[in-house]
């Protein structure tokens, strides 16, 4: 609910504070006094375009903020959560109260120049968050507002929260998505064009040539060290044959009689071998026998170089061969470990591409089966929508009566789609046609049917759509015999509610008994939800639990804001508009001053009689 409506600079109101009750407030005073600009600060809050030119004369910016009192499990405050606000462990909300409720602050500014500013609970937003958190917050029923249930979207979720059919709308939903997926898929597979043809053959011919080549990991690698010793090989000889000669010369010539470092240090051995005089000099014997093993696994290894012999065919070979992997490496590379996972990659691409008819087969018939699946949880969903249109038409043409609109009648149309009736029914191939835009397609996103609202004004009127069917007092009557059908159900299911109810224009074309019983509806939907009506009538006023009176004053004189001093000598003050809650005599003055214009003994004597019998 709305705890607390704070304005500044809008239109004539220089600043004012409402604080509604939590029943039915009224907000009543002259035309012209500013009554209107108390629903544009709501609209701002809400997210709605700003309209520069409502900022009050000679200020630099409008300001307005809501403080509402939410349910921290409602949708409102995880949308607030959704949007980083608020934390997701209960650490991050603010502190709640002896309710277990949490307030939740909403704030836009509009300067004369420049971008507005959305702020929620003290964070920058974007203008569409706040609009969001809001909807959940707040309905207004003007005579603009009032269009916006005549788009067919808005009729079908009103109806579907009063049928309360959240179960069969998720298994629908997950129904609908699993179709969705499937006709994505045969849709990439049998709706080729010739792109993607071209795309098939490209990616074979590719597979075909690297799989020619058949390059292996790192092999690029190890044939260009091969190329480099093979140029280097006379180099590499006569290095590695004078390494040879200097530490084992029968390596290299085996009636070499040069002695070569390893036979030196076998003497060497061998002599310390002889000394018998310390343990030292067997030590380094035992050292020197590692050196000499040590060197014996060098001088094998470098007579393996010198026996490694590759002619000029070996070496064009690899050539070629270094070539032919350089060339995968420049199309598909830059490795050839990257060359290798292409190819791998493609060839379940080309899979896909070739869409055999067993593949395409198969699909179509686990198409058909989530096709029959959506249909029969439509079906389902189709029903409780239905029932509860019945239902909801008889309620509100029985309300529209007690509203001074007797024979007025709403009637709300529920119809299946073709091919959505009883039966099993065949689903169109996504290869045949595109079946989500087809006329004869029974399913959308939203179910199996069509859902109309018709309203007839009165009796011998044609039978027309919201919105093109009533004036303006006409649909806020209506929305709020709407809105009292809903309350119905909410009470019937035990369910609470954040909403804010904000009407405007309801009493217009009422008066009298009818206004009284007007005014008897508001405090009955009041009973389960915060109700905000702008009225001009007495008989309305009179059952609100909070009033407030919007009039003209010039400041200074009973304004909530200090007087500005003239510019010039002779400057008119200021005329501004005040916002104040009346109770007690001051209330009864104001009804007084809505019933007869003056506020007479016997003015007075019936406000105080009305009142008293304005009561549920």
């Amino acid at each position: 609910m709305l705890e607390e409506l704070e304005v500044r600079n809008l239109g004539p109101i220089r600043a004012a504070m409402l604080r509604p009750g939590k029943g039915m407030t009224a907000i009543t005073g002259e035309t012209g006094a500013g009554k209107s600009m108390l629903l544009s600060a709501v609209r701002m809050i809400s997210g709605e375009s700003a309209k520069v030119a409502r900022i009050a004369p000679k200020a630099e910016k409008a300001w307005a903020q809501g403080v509402f009192d939410v349910d921290p499990n409602g949708v409102a405050a995880e949308l607030v959560r959704d949007s980083g606000v608020l934390a997701d462990d209960d650490e991050g909300d603010p502190d709640p109260d002896e309710a277990g409720h949490i307030e939740l602050f909403l704030t836009r500014t509009v300067p004369a120049s420049g971008r507005s500013r959305a702020v929620l609970c003290g964070h920058s937003v974007p203008r569409s968050v706040l609009g969001n958190v809001a909807r959940e917050l707040v309905t207004i029923h003007g005579q603009a507002d009032q269009l916006r249930i005549a788009s067919t979207a808005r009729q079908r979720e009103f109806l579907d929260m009063v049928a309360d059919d959240d179960k069969e709308l998720a298994d629908y939903r997950a129904a609908w998505a699993a179709l969705q997926e499937i006709d994505e898929h045969l849709s990439k597979l049998s709706g080729q064009e010739a792109s993607a043809r071209q795309r098939a053959d490209y990616l074979r011919d590719s597979i075909k040539q690297i799989n020619a080549v058949d390059p292996k990991p790192g092999e690029e690698q190890e044939l260009k060290e091969k190329r480099s010793r093979i140029e280097h090989s006379t180099e590499i000889a006569k290095g590695v044959g004078s390494a040879l000669s200097a530490l084992d010369a029968s390596q290299v010539d085996a009636d070499s009689d040069s002695t070569g470092a390893s036979d030196a240090i076998t003497h060497a051995i061998q002599a310390l071998r002889t000394i018998h005089a310390g343990e030292a000099f067997g030590e380094v014997a035992d050292r020197l026998e590692s050196l000499n093993a040590d060197l014996s696994d060098i001088v094998f290894s470098l007579s393996n170089e010198v026996d490694e012999d590759v002619s000029d065919e070996g070496l064009d070979a690899i050539n070629s061969r270094i070539h032919e992997l350089d060339e995968l490496t420049r199309r598909w590379g830059p490795e050839l470990e990257d060359v290798i996972a292409w190819r791998d990659k493609a060839v379940f691409e080309v899979e896909d591409l070739d869409a055999s008819p067993e593949k395409v087969d198969e699909l179509r018939k686990e198409r058909q089966a989530a096709f029959n699946k959506a249909l029969k949880a439509a079906r389902a969903l189709d029903v409780k929508r239905k029932t509860a249109a019945s239902d909801l038409a008889e309620t509100v043409t029985r309300e529209l009566k007690s509203l001074a609109m007797a024979g007025a009648k709403l009637e709300i149309l529920v119809k299946p789609r073709d091919g959505a009736g009883t039966g099993t029914a065949s689903a169109t191939s996504a290869s045949d046609t595109d079946v989500r835009r087809s006329a004869t397609w029974p399913l959308d996103a939203s179910g199996c049917d069509d859902i109309e609202f018709l309203f007839t004004p009165f009796p011998g009127s044609p039978r027309l759509p919201m919105g093109k069917s009533a004036s303006g007092g006409e649909l806020s009557r209506l929305m709020l015999a709407l809105e009292l059908s809903a309350a119905e159900k909410r009470s019937d299911s035990s369910a609470s509610s954040d909403m804010t109810f904000i009407f405007d224009e309801v009493d217009a074309g009422v008066g009298g008994k009818a206004a009284v019983e007007l005014g008897r509806r508001l405090a009955r939907l009041a009973q389960s939800s915060q109700v905000i009506v702008v009225t001009h009538l007495a008989q309305v006023a009179s059952w609100a639990g909070t009033q407030f009176v919007v009039a003209k004053g010039t400041a200074g004189k009973g304004s909530t804001v200090k007087p500005k001093a003239a510019k010039t000598e002779g400057e008119s003050p200021m005329v501004e508009t005040t916002v104040t809650e009346v109770t007690g005599e001051p209330r009864v003055h104001e009804i007084a001053r809505m019933l007869s214009g003056s506020e007479s003994e016997t003015s007075l004597d019936h406000a105080r009689e009305l009142l008293d019998s304005s009561k549920l």
